[in-house]
């Protein structure tokens, strides 16, 4: 294991040699600097595991350097341990709140700095093994989600691309293509509130009770009913569950939509004209038995329809969500020309802005042969 580098920092000469003499002999590698210009220039390229930063300096003080080490994201997890000859219980305070982790008085004992810089390092050690932990969770949680998700040479015949792209490592949205039977197909999108592990836990049970309500035995408004009174139960208090289910049977060349709460699908013919499908119901989970609304749409081979999450539209810029929706229709007719899974990577790139705040989805189909 290699051995920590600590960044000592003091516009005095003597104390620099002292501490550094401290540190070198019981086999730490240590770095200097003499003001906080320099200290922070250091701690960009070297990144040392700990700083000791002397308060009381020409020029930038130690409480200015701190700050600006903290603010940038690539030094601000440096614990940093200030040294000083002020003892005032202010100036302590003002160290603390700042983001230093500790405070030493001059004049300073070695084994005090000792025993202070090895509580520090074992603590930063510790939180970075944690992260560690959280990070292979969340890993192994995104790639559980992603492996339930249908992909589209899993069902070559329903004719559907996809984008997904989760604000976190797990995401609170989530879809799904089902064969209901004959040339009929199931295109689902759902986004429970929030985002993150415990939205994410509850897309494997959206999928489920989804797949547990198709088939020919049971309806559009069946399906969704089946949903909202298991989640009902699921979700917690303040939380819910928007989706939109369409019902594709090409032998009768009829799309059957249904919404919970959901943006409007989508839907561009051969010929490259939109039609904008909303619909106004309640979302899911939350009033025991949702008001729901469906329509049926008459469709031809070579149409398209697309099913998205409101991450997609809210990204949008310059403009709210009806501005954003308005963006996507344009997208989805200007790509219309292009195969299914380019125009979907198209469509997404020309809707979603550059500050993206919610998991992105987006679901389109094509009416086949």
């Amino acid at each position: 294991m290699d051995a920590p580098t600590i960044l000592v920092v003091d516009d005095t000469a003597t104390n620099l040699e002292l501490v550094r003499g401290v540190l070198d002999s019981e086999g730490f590698c240590t770095l200097a600097a003499d003001n906080g210009a320099a200290a922070y220039g250091i701690s960009r390229a070297k990144q040392p595991d700990l700083i000791l930063l002397d308060v009381l300096m020409p020029g930038e003080s130690g409480f200015e350097t701190c700050a600006r080490l903290k603010s940038d994201p690539a030094t601000a997890d440096i614990p940093i341990i200030f040294l000083s000859s002020l003892d005032d219980v202010k100036s302590k305070v003002t160290g603390l709140k700042i983001g230093g982790v500790d405070y030493i008085t001059k004049p300073m004992h070695g084994e005090e700095v000792l025993a202070r810089v090895r509580v520090h390092l074992r603590i930063r050690q510790n939180n970075r093994a944690l992260v560690e932990q959280q990070r292979a969770r969340l890993n192994q949680l995104r790639d559980a989600q992603q492996a339930i998700l249908t992909r589209p040479e899993d069902l070559p015949d329903a004719h559907f691309a996809v984008y997904y792209k989760p604000l976190e490592e797990a995401g609170g949205d989530c879809y799904d293509v089902l064969p209901l039977g004959t040339d009929i197909y199931g295109y689902f999108v759902a986004d429970i509130s929030g985002h993150g592990v415990s939205a994410s836990y509850l897309t494997s049970a959206v999928k489920a009770l989804l797949r547990q309500y198709s088939g020919p035995m049971y309806s559009l408004e069946d399906a969704m009913r089946g949903v909202d009174s298991v989640m009902g139960q699921m979700l917690a208090e303040g939380q819910y569950l928007t989706a939109c289910y369409a019902r594709l049977n090409r032998q009768t060349e009829r799309l059957s939509v249904i919404s919970a709460g959901h943006p409007p699908l989508v839907v561009v013919n051969r010929a490259g004209r939109p039609q904008v499908v909303e619909l106004d119901s309640d979302p899911l989970g939350i009033f025991g038995g949702a008001i729901l609304q469906r329509t049926d749409i008459r469709v031809s081979p070579g149409d398209r329809f697309f099913l998205y999450s409101d991450g997609l539209i809210e990204s949008s810029p310059g403009g709210g969500r009806r501005e954003g929706l308005e963006r996507l229709v344009e997208a989805c007719v200007r790509n219309r020309a292009l195969p299914l899974a380019e125009s979907v990577d198209a469509v997404v790139g020309q809707t979603v802005g550059p500050r993206v705040e919610d998991d992105v989805l987006l679901l389109a189909a094509e009416v086949g042969r």
